[in-house]
């Protein structure tokens, strides 16, 4: 037996492309069906010019691809087209754009050139960067800079604070500074003295003296000129004491306030001290500022930091009186006995002042086109980076890091939708960021609520960006049926087609298409030829003489393919047989499990016939898939009929072995026997239907005429031609309906065919629909077998134009009475019929003599018997097998 892990796809229309999984897709087609198309006549088959288009090369006035005008343009994808310009025209917020369809069409490239050539034409963004925020060091100062002068910026404050610590130490140390700085002290120490001086004369005059302890100066009392000690203290009467105490408490109350007024003018001192030190700061440092300020004026987030900076300069000059490069040379002292994972980081007092620019637009020509192939959550808001000192980890605004968001800003951001979905938080962030309009770096663990450390809350910067999200069709239905922003946040759909119709100026750009591939990548050129077989192979992989594929992608896999095996022969130009080979390697590379199922049915261990005829037996045909590649195969179906009243009985549902599509194909059979053979009688009829030989899922309804005509061929006891086989999907009326596969299926057949002991022996064929006929580009050994007559394609438009073909016989039609001609498919299929309905009304009735009464047997009367042994239950009869119960007389 061979179990296949893979389900059959009996139906698969390439022509239909579905986003909508749960939705009907039409056919891009209508059958038209004349009041005479179930005529007897038997339709012609197809000749070998209607099995595959050609390209006509005479219309290109070039002998190769090098004599091709350059590619301009987009191929194929107008629609896409202007509603990615739609989308990032309309200066709206929410007009984000997605871009759907699958694999292979080329949805990124395109994008990224359409964006980068519209990009062009805007203007250049504004840099961004960071600063300390001299008011909450925790919270970053986002500055919006000129376009593509953030780094000059930078520069230029590196290269005012190097003037500003120069300025500064010089003027600290100069004489006049340090004149000014003594007559500030000489000024203090007289005021100071004065005070002392006047203090101490009051003390004397009441019998005390000042005294300094290490406590500070206190009030001693004296007698006979001298301080007394507290021994000589406590001699002293009681009467004394209490004199010297009371005058004590007065004074030392005097020296408090004289201390109080000494202290203020110490400290208006210090302030005089200090308003010295701002104003010679200030005076050094302005003109390095109001020169700098002079060529931002139009740049209020900069004047604004550079007069913050100026101010906190000169208001902090404690913190610049002493060389940076003493710290400096203090620290490399101690380096060598600190581990290195422990020393500080060797800082400047000027650091905090130092610009951070996180966004450098100096290279652009236009507005920024970022391609974001990684979308984590810190790659798309940015991140906080850290550093360990001391065995922790620190950080400060110098370590914010822009993410896509801020090098995307004002301009375009490509993300791939399912690549972006699969990482945490991202997806949430970028919805946050696009709603409110701007971009808040925010540490991943902050965001999850697991981590509460101290850490930099950057201010948010403002977000003008379009967003073009790549994806599939089933992603976009996803998000769009179960995130209810997404709606509001990505109101552009962009879909890209699959295919376009194949014109002479569609052509055209495939050409040019293959000379910008070999002049980009380095190939050689093609020749007119090979540019023949590379459009037609386009042709084939939509399966339509009407249309081009514009999966480009693969087009580009085949020309570089085909480049490489003429340069491995020597060819400085690729010629048809280079593509073919191209083609054939590929499928060589992939149909190993298809040689393997065709040896199989060879050597008949999959039992399929291409010889002889076979009551009951139709080869139908099934596309199995494999990844990148996918074959045709014949399956042996069969069907078998009787009485009883089971309908037909499709064996592959009765095991769960079919989908819904093909459970669907098979009750149609019983309406169209219903709407065609019982109008005058019951339809009384058991059949069952098999997939012989199928251990795997199958699908798709395009067998749907195949097991028709298998239920016919058992009815009428008429054999069908093995050497055809069928496909095709029928409708309750008997009508054909398109297939997906045809190409696909017919050369599968045509393979098992060839590999047959008996090889092609000029009887074998194909029956499919009529409206599949525009789908076909079969192979060239395909097309050429038809052509010497060895091999034969029959279009059919009804059940009665494939039931004649594999029987020989015509199907018949009814006569003015209502009566099909008995030699016929129907009128055969009618009389069985009628014949299954009356045996099956009379089965199980008593038979009547010749009086019209019922016969009676005489019955030996029953003697008392003990009760009946139990006996097994047996099989329950199938419905419609029970005895009609007797007419009463």
């Amino acid at each position: 037996m061979c179990h296949l892990p893979f389900a059959i796809c009996i139906c698969h229309l390439p022509f239909a492309i579905c986003h909508l999984p749960f939705a009907l897709c039409p056919l891009p087609f209508v059958i038209r069906h004349s009041p005479g198309a179930t005529s007897m006549t038997q339709p012609s088959e197809l000749t070998a010019e209607q099995l595959r288009r050609r390209c006509d090369t005479t219309q290109f006035d070039f002998n190769s691809t090098a004599g091709a005008p350059d590619l301009t343009g987009i191929i194929g994808q107008e629609r896409a087209a202007r509603a990615i310009e739609f989308g990032i025209e309309i200066p709206y917020p929410g007009y984000n754009v997605y871009a759907m369809g699958p694999a292979g069409a080329g949805k990124t490239s395109f994008i990224t050139h359409f964006l980068e050539r519209k990009a062009a034409t805007r203007a250049v963004p504004s840099d961004w960067g960071y600063a300390h925020n001299l008011v909450d060091g925790d919270q970053p100062r986002a500055l919006r800079l000129p376009p593509g002068g953030g780094c000059r910026l930078r520069d230029q404050v590196d290269g005012l604070l190097a003037q500003v610590a120069d300025a500064l130490a010089k003027a600290f140390a100069s004489d006049q500074y340090a004149e000014h700085r003594r007559a500030l002290g000489r000024e203090l120490d007289g005021q100071r003295t004065e005070r002392f001086r006047e203090l101490d004369a009051f003390v004397r005059a009441q019998g005390f003296s000042l005294v300094r302890t290490p406590m500070g100066l206190v009030v001693a009392p004296v007698k006979d000129g001298q301080p007394l000690t507290q021994e000589q203290f406590q001699a002293l009467s009681a009467a004394e004491q209490e004199a010297f105490g009371e005058r004590g408490q007065a004074l030392q109350e005097s020296l408090e306030r004289t201390m109080r007024q000494i202290q203020e003018l110490e400290a208006a001192a210090q302030a005089r001290l200090n308003s010295l030190d701002q104003e010679i700061a200030a005076a050094a440092i302005r003109p390095f500022f109001e020169k700098l300020s002079e060529g931002y004026a139009n740049w209020p987030d900069v004047i604004a930091y550079l007069t913050g900076m100026e101010a906190h300069i000169a208001a902090r000059t404690d913190d610049f009186k002493t060389n940076p490069g003493e710290a400096a040379e203090e620290g490399d002292a101690n380096a060598g006995r600190v581990p290195p994972w422990l020393r500080p980081q060797a800082g400047s007092p000027y650091d905090r002042y130092r610009l951070n620019v996180i966004v450098d637009n100096k290279d652009l020509q236009g507005a920024p086109v970022v391609l974001e192939t990684n979308p984590t959550y810190i790659n798309l808001i940015g991140r906080v980076e850290q550093r360990a000192e001391f065995g922790t980890l620190v950080t400060d605004y110098r370590l914010i890091k822009a993410g896509a968001l801020h090098r995307a800003n004002g301009g375009y951001l490509v993300l791939d939708a399912r690549v972006l979905l699969r990482q945490p938080l991202a997806w949430e962030a970028l919805k946050q960021a696009l709603r409110h309009g701007r971009i808040r770096i925010e540490d991943p663990g902050q965001r999850l609520g697991v981590l509460a450390t101290t850490t930099l809350t950057p201010e948010p910067i403002p977000l003008d960006v379009k967003v073009v999200l790549i994806g599939d069709p089933n992603t976009y239905y996803l998000l769009y049926a179960y995130d209810e922003q997404f709606e509001k946040l990505f109101k552009v759909r962009a879909d890209f087609a699959v295919e376009m119709e194949w014109t002479p100026q569609n052509e055209a750009k495939i050409v040019q298409f293959i000379r910008s591939r070999c002049a980009e990548e380095g190939l050689p050129h093609f020749d007119i030829s090979a540019v023949g077989k590379v459009i037609e192979y386009s042709g084939r992989l939509v399966e339509d003489q009407r249309k081009l594929t514009t999966r480009f992608a693969h087009v580009n896999d085949i020309v570089r393919e085909a480049a490489f095996w003429a340069q491995h022969v020597g060819r400085d130009l690729v010629t048809a047989e280079d593509v073919a080979r191209a083609i054939d390697e590929r499928i060589y590379r992939s149909n190993q499990f298809e040689e393997w199922v065709r040896e199989m049915i060879t050597d008949g261990t999959i039992m399929v016939d291409t010889q002889g005829a076979v009551v009951g037996q139709v080869n139908g045909l099934a596309v199995l898939e494999l990844g990148d590649y996918a074959f045709g195969r014949p399956s042996r179906i069969t069907a078998r009929t009787f009485q009883g009243r089971a309908g037909v009985i499709n064996i592959e549902r009765e095991v769960k072995l079919s989908g819904r599509i093909h459970d669907k194909g098979v009750l149609i059979l019983s309406g169209f026997l219903g709407g065609r053979f019982a109008q005058d009688k019951p339809l009384s009829l058991s059949a069952s239907i098999a997939f012989e030989q199928s251990y795997e899922g199958v699908d798709g309804d395009s067998a749907s005429s195949t097991e028709l005509y298998a239920l016919l061929s058992s009815l009428s006891e008429l054999s069908i031609k093995q050497a055809i086989a069928v496909t095709g999907s029928v409708n309750q009326r008997g009508e054909i309906q398109a297939i997906g596969g045809a190409t696909t299926k017919i050369e599968g057949f045509f393979d098992v065919c060839r590999a047959m002991p008996g090889g092609l022996t000029g009887d074998q064929g194909i029956i499919l629909p009529a409206a599949n006929v525009p789908h076909l580009m079969l192979r060239e050994d395909v097309v050429e077998a038809v052509a010497q007559g060895v091999f034969h394609i029959y279009p059919v438009r009804t059940v009665d134009e494939g039931i004649a073909i594999l029987t020989g016989v015509p199907a018949g039609e009814r006569d003015p009475a209502g009566a099909y001609p008995p030699d016929t498919v129907n009128g055969r299929v009618d009389r069985q019929l009628r014949e299954l309905a009356e045996k099956l009304q009379r089965f199980g009735r008593p038979e009547k003599n010749d009086g019209g009464e019922e016969k009676t047997e005489a019955r030996p009367r029953e003697e008392p018997s003990q009760a009946p042994e139990d006996t097994p239950p047996g099989e329950p009869d199938l419905p419609g097998d029970q005895p009609a119960p007797a007419e009463s007389q």
